[in-house]
């Protein structure tokens, strides 16, 4: 199906748009992004429904879940997921490609405790998580729209980390990371000032990459160049 323009809108009607942190993407599919998701959405993939998720009864147990924004093509999460099995995990991107190339590499390790989903972060947050479901929430470098007149559009501001905080249990983690220092100050201002949270930093700011995360080729690539990455991590305390 190919975009259509849309008509066009007044001032008033694009104030009134809600603003989104992300840009749609369909791209183009690989034959192996097509197949898996055509076998394996219906064993991994989860549909936006409107409805609570029983979040037990989609991973058939009981067990500490982390939730991903935003995985890109998936690599990290399903490394993080093969590496602990006795976590359950939950991917959103709205990249199809993306999810396409997460199941394909999912399906490659034999994954039982993934689940995908294709659809925007914050109405799964607002529509279908429970209360106090998710032990980790982790947002790994999302769109730092760089340009100042496009901050507002960062996905990190405070009605978004309110929602992520209803959303982990008590001790529950937010991790966040990003290459640009500008987007880490704005995260890093943002969470000091979140009602319910505290830093898991002993010096109040950033974390060293903790070992769960893997390192990606592009932050590799960053770190011959001499580029910084910073990780924050706070605790929901209320």
């Amino acid at each position: 199906m190919t975009d259509q323009h849309p008509p066009v809108q007044t001032e008033d009607e694009l104030r009134k748009r809600k603003i989104r942190s992300f840009v749609r993407r369909e791209g183009r599919l690989t034959k192996g992004q097509e197949k898996a998701l055509a076998e394996q959405w219906p064993v991994m993939g989860l549909e936006f429904s409107g409805r609570l998720l029983d979040l037990d009864a989609v991973f058939g147990r009981s067990a500490p879940r982390v939730l991903e924004i935003g995985f890109g093509m998936g690599a990290s999460l399903v490394e993080m997921a093969r590496a602990a099995p006795e976590q359950d995990f939950i991917g959103i991107e709205v990249h199809t490609p993306g999810v396409g190339a997460c199941l394909m590499a999912a399906a490659e390790a034999g994954l039982t405790n993934l689940r995908v989903m294709c659809h925007d972060a914050v109405e799964v947050f607002e529509q279908m998580l429970p209360e106090q479901s998710l032990d980790r929430v982790q947002l790994f470098f999302p769109d730092p729209w760089h340009k100042k007149r496009h901050h507002k559009r960062r996905i990190v501001q405070p009605a978004f980390v309110e929602m992520v905080r209803s959303k982990l249990r008590i001790g529950g983690e937010f991790h966040m990371a990003t290459d640009w220092e500008n987007y880490a100050e704005h995260m890093l201002e943002i969470m000091q000032a979140a009602p319910g949270y505290a830093n898991a930093a002993p010096e109040g700011d950033y974390m060293p990459r903790p070992d769960y995360r893997p390192l990606t080729k592009f932050e590799q690539r960053g770190h011959r160049l001499g580029h910084g990455v910073w990780d924050l991590i706070f605790t929901r305390t209320a």
